[in-house]
């Protein structure tokens, strides 16, 4: 069976900053009609930065939407739709952390919303840092914290950190360089 919806009629509901919203007629598999509101989103990245002691370096701050503070790995948007994702892990990584890496590698992937969602978030995994003097944007206020890689890992198991993309990085950072058994 061909699950493929195809696009009958796009029209934008909403244009902001960061996120645009569309309502679509689209045709089903079966030949019906139907529709789908879904946010277009540019892009964004994550990095999940370890040191050499086997830390991982996270970031506190406060999320509106959820309206409390959240444990999460450094992370931002794209500046364009055309800027390589990993230029971008390297920027997150030195604004929000201060932290410069030798080694990074791509974990994938991650789609936190998929039906609604089209933000692509690409997952790196940094590693033999320097540390320096973070920058972070004239609007974003973060607390850094450094835990033990199997620490981070039983906080997502135990529920103590819930975003998605932290969560997915820590155990995939995990899993490769050994601390899940």
């Amino acid at each position: 069976m061909d699950l493929i919806e195809k696009t009958i009629d796009s029209t934008l509901m909403f244009e902001g900053k960061i996120l645009h919203v569309y309502k679509d007629t689209i045709k089903l598999p079966n030949e019906k009609e139907a529709f789908r509101e879904y946010i277009k989103h540019i892009g964004a990245v994550c990095v999940i930065p370890v040191t050499n002691e086997g830390n991982v370096i996270l970031v506190k701050q406060y999320r509106y939407a959820v309206e409390r503070e959240l444990l999460e790995i450094p992370a931002g948007k794209l500046d364009s739709a055309d800027e390589d994702p990993l230029d971008a892990a390297i920027r997150e990584l030195k604004e929000e952390t201060g932290a410069t890496a030798e080694k990074i590698i791509s974990l994938g992937l991650y789609l936190g919303s998929p039906a609604i969602l089209s933000e692509k978030i690409h997952m790196y995994l940094a590693t033999e840092l320097t540390i320096g003097e973070t920058c972070p944007d004239e609007d974003e206020f973060l607390e850094i914290c450094e835990i033990p890689l199997e620490t981070a890992v039983k906080m997502v198991i135990n529920g103590e950190i819930p975003d998605g993309k932290t969560q997915t990085a820590i155990l995939r950072a995990a899993a490769i360089l050994g601390v899940l058994k």
